[in-house]
């Protein structure tokens, strides 16, 4: 049979007074063809000849025993049970009919879809994917999450080292808060720290993994897992991968996680400010005008499973140490003792013992590395070794100053010395517990440093963990002189706290 060009072409010439014999030479076609052609007043429809297979006469029966539940036989077996029935052929035929069957009605699944919109506030869609990156000096696999809003589009994303169950759980809350709210319902796969059984083959209810359930529950949504192996129940999540790794991933190098993950919501909110292809609207716009206002209000903590959080002392110098490794905390907390927990793999979340977060830190490549942080250590003072400055700080910032200086020149050559001492302990006192205490020594005779630290040690220990005022703002009060001081002084501070 002749295609369509070939009977176009025909009719054509035909038209043009060309006799049969031209047509066919110039067509290089036989002028029987020719005339087969001409006579057709339509044009031609290739109809393939319909040979039927040896197993389509088995077809109710392969059906019965594929999709009954009582049997649900495999490819080989309903080949033996068909070898049984005097079936001929190979088992070739029978898987190619099996896969016929899988894309038909007979599954309970088309592979047709219809787009569903939900309304605003009714849906969130949660998911992740696996990418090779480049973080600091090493490439390595990092988990993208992200969650997307279904009806305003409106999506928010977070990087991780890990994908295990903590970094879902702490996924699935962070990108609520990006999101600015809560959805009745959320739409995740099935992983086993949210699914533990999700079987379509039976009617029984998707069985939940409990600690996903006491998540829904404290943000208040419900979970909706998707079919097994059905991606397209979740398309809206699934899709933006392809340009998310297009975009973002593909030819960029970051710092570190916090890089990555600062750049990601960055370039993440950028794109909700693009038309979206699909609603033609721009998502962050929709969210507003719409979606916004009608989200669950987020709860007022975090709900955190593992209450058994690892606890840790800060060293005197303001350093706690996890895995080998040893991090800064702020001043205050030294000689306390602080609780933490680390997420995604790469952050360390530090609280205190009534659980209050006190600091955000990220976990050090190798071992035995020391991470500091300047601004932990600003509130410790800097004390001048200028005679004539210490003096004056001495009796500024002292009402019983002049006093002790007058007392220390009775029985030292340098008041100077055991005064700049007494300073530095404002580090670990109150400036009215030193003053309170420095009373105490001039009346029992005790100005030297060394009487002091012993008569503060015997009576004055309880002051020890009372909250002092900032030296600045103190200074501020007093003076626009600045105060300066060795720091190498710190390293003595162990002494100073155990006295």
């Amino acid at each position: 049979m002749k295609n369509l060009q070939d009977w176009a072409a025909v009719h054509k010439l035909h038209k043009k007074n060309k006799k049969v014999a031209e047509i066919a030479r110039d067509l290089e076609m036989s002028r029987t063809t020719v005339y087969k052609l001409l006579a057709m007043d339509e044009e031609p429809v290739y109809a393939r000849n319909d040979y039927p297979c040896k197993v389509d006469v088995y077809a109710d029966k392969i059906i019965q025993w594929r999709f009954n539940p009582d049997y649900d036989f495999n490819g080989t077996r309903i080949f033996r049970e068909l070898k049984k029935l005097g079936y001929e052929g190979s088992i070739t035929p029978v898987y190619t009919f099996l896969n016929r069957l899988s894309e038909s009605s007979y599954s309970g699944e088309n592979k047709a879809s219809q787009r569903i919109e939900t309304p605003v506030g009714d849906q969130a869609q949660f998911d992740w994917s696996p990418y090779e990156m480049w973080t600091g000096s090493r490439k390595r696999e990092v988990y993208c999450f992200t969650m997307i809003l279904a009806a305003s589009r409106k999506k928010a994303i977070v990087f991780s080292l890990k994908a295990d169950a903590d970094a879902i759980y702490e996924a699935i809350h962070e990108l609520f808060e990006d999101l600015g709210g809560v959805t009745l319902e959320l739409l995740i796969d099935n992983p086993t720290a949210l699914v533990i059984k999700n079987d379509p083959k039976t009617e029984d209810e998707i069985e939940y993994n409990p600690k996903a359930l006491l998540i829904a529950k404290h943000l208040g949504t419900e979970l909706n897992a998707c079919n097994c192996y059905w991606p397209r129940t979740k398309g809206k999540i699934e899709k933006p991968y392809q340009y998310i790794e297009g975009q973002f991933i593909k030819g960029n190098r970051f710092t570190d996680m916090e890089h990555l993950n600062r750049e990601a919501k960055k370039f993440m909110d950028q794109w909700c400010d693009e038309v979206h292809g699909t609603t033609k609207r721009v998502p962050n716009l929709h969210y507003e005008q719409e979606e916004k206002t009608v989200l669950l209000p987020l709860p007022s903590h975090r709900l955190y499973l593992d209450t058994n959080l690892d606890k840790r002392v800060v060293s005197p110098d303001s350093y706690i140490s996890i895995n080998t490794n040893k991090y800064s905390l702020p001043v205050k907390h030294a000689g306390t003792k602080v609780k933490f927990r680390i997420i995604y793999g790469f952050r360390i979340l530090v609280y205190s013992m009534d659980e209050q977060l006190i600091q955000t830190l990220l976990v050090q490549d190798g071992k035995h590395q020391t991470k500091t942080q300047d601004e932990h250590f600003s509130d410790i003072r800097v004390v001048t070794k200028s005679i004539p400055q210490i003096k004056r700080e001495f009796t500024e910032l002292f009402q019983n100053g002049q006093r002790y200086l007058d007392e220390l020149a009775k029985v030292t050559q340098q008041p100077s010395h055991h005064a700049r001492k007494i300073l530095q302990m404002a580090d670990t006192f109150s400036f009215e517990a030193l003053d309170s205490l420095m009373g105490h020594a001039i009346e029992q005779n005790k100005v030297e440093i060394k009487d002091f630290k012993t008569m503060v040690k015997e009576q004055g220990y309880e002051l020890l963990h009372r909250e002092r005022k900032p030296l600045q703002q103190e200074l501020e009060k007093q003076s626009d002189i600045g105060l300066t001081r060795d720091c190498s002084y710190y390293e003595n501070v162990q002494e100073t706290v155990n006295l």
